[in-house]
């Protein structure tokens, strides 16, 4: 099994940028190794139709981006699969050129599009300011993201191990924007 680790977001853009810092920050703590599978870790930034071959090439997904969702507050945390999503999720308005949505409702259309979870997290600012800074409220929730996508990775059989146990994400946040991250599997 191929399994793709996927960050969506702007980083410029204050907790936009979370899915995307979020990639950097398990590339940066873990390794992930498995006998029958292999993980790619990537930064997709606001690319979304652009990623189309690379998605496709995956037997499994993983996407990282900021939702929206009705009675919801900022950090709230939601992990779904693409094709049962809950109806309080709006997937919608961030400041992707291209939203993801979209980009999975082609790939689905051409009946394409591999088995896809999306670990989504409300985000408190998404503003003109740029600026790498997360709110307090996305720094809380990293620490429930990661339990979520560990536990998942674990369920599919891979080896889980820490690497870097004192990294947070703020110190990533301050360096996503240095790093292109495209990591294959372990060999």
């Amino acid at each position: 099994m191929n399994i793709l680790i996927l960050g969506i977001g702007n980083i410029l853009f204050q907790d936009e940028g979370i899915g995307a810092h979020f990639v950097h920050y398990l590339d940066e703590k873990y390794t992930f190794c498995s006998k029958s599978a292999t993980v790619s870790i990537v930064d997709g930034g606001t690319l979304a139709q652009r990623l189309i071959p690379e998605i496709i090439k995956y037997d499994e997904v993983i996407i990282i981006d900021c939702v929206d969702a009705n009675d919801s507050k900022a950090g709230d945390i939601y992990f779904f699969d693409f094709n049962a999503m809950p109806k309080q999720i709006n997937w919608q308005g961030s400041a992707h050129e291209v939203e993801m949505l979209q980009t999975l409702n082609m790939i689905a259309m051409n009946k394409d599009l591999p088995s896809t979870k999306i670990l989504g997290v409300i985000p408190k600012r998404i503003a003109d300011d740029t600026t790498f800074e997360l709110s307090s409220e996305i720094k809380t929730a990293v620490k429930t993201m990661e339990k979520t996508i560990i536990n998942h990775l674990k369920d599919l059989n891979l080896d889980v191990q820490v690497i870097s146990p004192k990294l947070c994400i703020e110190e990533i946040a301050q360096i996503s924007f240095k790093r292109n991250i495209i990591h294959g599997p372990c060999l």
